[in-house]
């Protein structure tokens, strides 16, 4: 299960350029967005554990609160236009057969159908059917746990009894895997037992990962970045294995 923490390490290193590009709002919007809607529709930060730590990094970065509320209100259905926001899925393989997962919420589909599909075309891959990639993956809970000075088994144990279904080291970051049903129950119990919450949110994560050559790999994730910068864009999962060759070959890019 260890591609999408892979997938977030080469994000993080990769933040002081999105924030050079100016990006780095556009990702907290996106934050904030997907912490309201998967915590039901609660709009109170003391209420919903994953929009208080998306606010939190919100205010970290310096993002006027006019931006932050109205990213709440989207989060909510609530537009500027008072168009109601939709919730669709796609589905679709990038190169070597490689499955991808692509969630969205937009008030113009039509407009988010044809970005969507541009990028799959423009990077060698395709969109699919409904239901023809999401067999393949698990929607679980998806939790990152800041790793220094942080006891791995002391945190195993608290996480399991919190109803955690398996813990995982990825170099700077634990990660917590829960059912998605649990996910809201175990971010409260870690932060009440004072863990640092980096990022928590449902994820799909596959059953089996694909391994490819390190070219497309890189094909890979220069389709995944170009959907993750649509604006429509809320989460993008894919069951490639992040092989240490092509996160190397990435990075020095």
């Amino acid at each position: 299960m260890s591609g999408h923490s892979k997938w977030s390490t080469i994000k993080r290193k990769k933040g002081a350029e999105d924030a050079k590009r100016g990006k780095i709002f556009t990702r907290l919007v996106r934050e904030i967005v997907t912490a309201v809607r998967e915590g039901g529709g609660i709009t109170d930060p003391d209420s919903n554990p994953r929009l208080r730590i998306a606010v939190e990094k919100a205010k970290a970065a310096n993002m006027p609160k006019d931006n932050i509320q109205r990213a709440i209100n989207k989060g909510a259905g609530i537009s500027e236009t008072g168009e109601a926001y939709q919730e669709i899925t796609y589905e679709g393989y990038g190169p070597g057969g490689v499955a991808i997962i692509v969630e969205t919420m937009t008030d113009n589909t039509n407009r988010t159908l044809a970005e969507v599909k541009h990028a799959f075309n423009r990077s060698g891959g395709n969109l699919a059917s409904s239901g023809a990639v999401l067999w393949q993956f698990d929607q679980k809970g998806y939790i990152e746990i800041n790793a220094e000075g942080v006891d791995f088994d002391e945190l195993f144990l608290q996480a399991a009894e919190a109803g955690a279904e398996d813990v995982e080291a990825e170099e700077d970051i634990i990660v917590v895997y829960t059912p998605r049903t649990e996910l809201h129950n175990v971010v409260k119990a870690l932060q009440d037992a004072g863990y640092e919450i980096a990022d928590s949110k449902l994820a799909w994560i596959p059953q089996n990962e694909v391994e490819v050559s390190t070219e497309e790999a890189l094909q890979v994730f220069k389709l995944i970045e170009k959907l993750e910068e649509l604006d429509d864009v809320q989460n993008v999962s894919s069951n490639l294995k992040f092989t240490a060759e092509a996160m190397q070959a990435f990075e020095a890019e």
